[in-house]
């Protein structure tokens, strides 16, 4: 589409700009497209992601992630650069998809002339047709192959087993083709690789040889790029693969589709502040757009390892959008940049729930970003030029001040990269042993630190990375991360300095941001968190794991089995009141006063009376509320 855009000339009145909900897909789609039109990536056609841009003034088609988009926005509210955007994979209803919907449509009207394409191949269109002020539907037919979907008679009491089941039926009993099994995680692919491998090693040389293929986020790049490897003759590959493989990547040769009909969904709990990664059933779109992976080459089959009654009538239609199930935080500061403040009357596809909102205004205060009327300090404007979580901007800006910004760049970076350390099911003890090396006493942010530093030392070598089991490619991506903030410190002259190994300063800066997130142990067991006293446990894979501090922060919290606080520091409680004097009280052995946060900050999200309407209320040092709040 974009290739026809240009073609008819659009592309000769601004740049044709297409979205991905995925970094994998903006970064693979801009390739293809520059090799169609025979340039190379980053002249004609080239892509944006976080922290890498590949993109050149004579740039006409642009692919880019959502995010990406949505912080231009924040620049241009008026896309001047663009003569045409379209949104796709617009069903995954990211956050930065559901917030461009409504800035993009407030572009439209400002400038009549920009096109806005909305795509997808599994879309409720009539409700966005709706939304975007009655616009046309375009219905193109597919070119895919016919699928036979098989549905199971009773429901099944072990997906896991059954899925493994049937795949062995496949590969014994039905012709040519290669297998796509979905599952829900990094542990449940790596256990039935090996099960499928024990039962095809059983079953003798007699049988076709079945290639087990994983790939899930953390698995190095090299593996992952395996998947696309035709299988040899006379055998077959079976795709193991998270959610992922639903949209973002095409796998060719795929004639089976096994599908359990389960997903791990990130949720945020405002009340507790806390992400929990919960296994739930699929939406019917998603569960089509499976079936859908089965007929790209040829005629398919997609066996659903659930009852068509379930799906009728226990899948929801569509997916959650995710604006109404993460952290919003991010999200506001960077409405409140462009200026939105009434987001209680933002044109939202569907609002989020009040208490995200609510919760997500009363971070910003804490932080300093937002003042009492609920207006952008310029601390928080400094902030949202920080492609960053508010708590990491806020850390980096105050480590300058505290001379540390140096180590804490770094921190940051490794933060970002995320799934540093490689950990083989066949090798987890040698990749633990290599690990504790690292490790630091204060922590898990000076552990990723001392990473950072001894890769750097070793010429930022992969060999290196692969003899301590750590993630070249999340490293690679740190380093890239680092130069981009860099280059964001340059711009608005935040001086870059090092505190040597005075780390005292770098835990104070970690605390700046991340004060919210404190917790004291508990005499009983584990830990109980400041703000709720929701009982939490240091992760195992902690370096401050059994060592038991009296006072940590943390990085996030993560439901799995137990409520497990991720990267770890312990600190000194002091910090804590240093950092947020607004926020704390010392009281009773540094405990938060309740009254201190009732008198400055519940003043300003004052319980709503109505469904959908928050009421006015004073602040008692007699400063009025902006009509912020509606």
């Amino acid at each position: 589409m974009t290739q026809y855009l240009a073609e008819e000339g659009f592309a000769n009145r601004g740049r044709i700009g297409c979205t991905q909900p995925r970094r994998v897909a903006a970064m693979s789609v801009a390739k293809r497209v520059a090799e169609e039109v025979g340039c190379r990536v980053g002249q004609e056609v080239g892509y944006t992601i976080r922290f890498e841009d590949c993109t050149s003034p004579e740039t006409r088609i642009k692919y880019m992630t959502d995010g990406m988009l949505l912080r231009e926005c924040l620049i241009d509210p008026a896309m001047s650069n663009y003569s045409v955007v379209i949104l796709d994979e617009a069903h995954e209803r990211t956050i930065s998809t559901d917030v461009l919907f409504g800035l993009l449509k407030r572009a439209a009207k400002i400038r009549p002339d920009l096109k806005l394409i909305i795509t997808s191949a599994t879309l409720d269109a009539d409700k966005f047709a709706t939304y975007f002020n009655n616009c046309p539907i375009f219905t193109i037919p597919g070119r895919t192959y016919p699928v036979e979907v098989l549905y199971t008679k009773d429901p099944e009491s072990d997906y896991l087993d059954a899925a493994l089941i049937t795949v062995m039926q496949i590969h014994l009993s039905e012709p040519p083709g290669d297998i796509l099994l979905f599952l829900t995680g990094q542990e449940e692919i790596d256990t039935s690789c090996e099960i499928l491998y024990e039962r095809m090693k059983a079953l003798g040389s007699d049988v076709p040889d079945l290639i087990i293929l994983p790939v899930y986020s953390a698995l190095p790049s090299e593996m992952q790029s395996r998947i696309f490897e035709p299988a040899p003759p006379g055998s077959r590959k079976v795709v193991i693969a998270t959610n992922i493989a639903e949209t973002s990547i095409t796998i060719d040769g795929i004639y089976y589709v096994v599908d359990p009909g389960f997903v791990k969904q990130n949720k945020w709990d405002a009340k507790l502040g806390m992400d929990s990664l919960v296994v739930v059933p699929i939406s019917q779109a998603a569960a089509r757009q499976r079936a859908g992976r089965a007929g790209r080459t040829g005629p398919g089959k997609c066996y659903r390892l659930f009852t068509e009654a379930a799906y009728r009538n226990e899948m929801l239609p569509n997916t959650i959008p995710e604006i109404q199930l993460l952290n919003l935080s991010m999200t506001v500061l960077m409405l409140k940049a462009m200026g939105i403040n009434d987001l209680l009357h933002f044109d939202f596809m569907d609002p989020p729930p009040e208490a995200n909102m609510i919760q997500a205004l009363e971070q910003l205060y804490a932080l300093q970003a937002l003042d009492d009327e609920g207006l952008l300090t310029r601390l928080g404007r400094k902030m949202a030029e920080f492609p960053l979580e508010p708590q990491l901007s806020k850390m980096l800006i105050q480590s300058v001040d505290l001379g540390c910004s140096e180590e804490i760049l770094t921190i940051v970076a490794m933060l970002t990269a995320q799934n540093v350390f490689y950990r083989p099911k066949e090798k987890q003890a040698q990749a633990d042993s290599k690990k504790a090396k690292f490790h630091q006493p204060e922590g898990d942010h000076l552990t990723l630190l001392t990473v950072f530093n001894g890769w750097k030392a070793n010429g930022y070598a992969n060999p290196w990375c692969f003899e301590n089991f750590i993630q070249a490619r999340s490293m690679k991506r740190a380093l890239d991360v680092r130069k981009q903030l860099v280059g964001i410190m340059d711009r608005y002259r935040h001086d870059i300095v090092s505190c040597g190994r005075n780390y005292t300063r770098v835990c104070k800066a970690l605390v700046s941001g991340y004060f919210r997130n404190a917790a004291k142990k508990d005499p009983q067991e584990g830990y109980k968190t400041l703000l709720e006293g929701t009982p939490v446990y240091i992760h195992p894979s902690s370096a401050l794991f059994n060592k038991g501090p009296e006072w940590v922060i943390y990085h996030e919290i993560v439901f799995t089995s137990k409520e497990y606080m991720r990267e770890v520091t312990a600190i000194d409680p002091k910090w804590l009141t240093e950092a947020a004097p607004t926020f704390f009280k010392i009281a009773d052995a540094n405990k938060i006063s309740k009254r201190k946060r009732q008198e400055k900050i519940e003043p300003l999200f004052n319980r709503y009376e109505k469904p959908n309407q928050w009421r006015l209320s004073k602040v008692k040092r007699g400063g009025r509320i902006s009509q912020t709040f509606g």
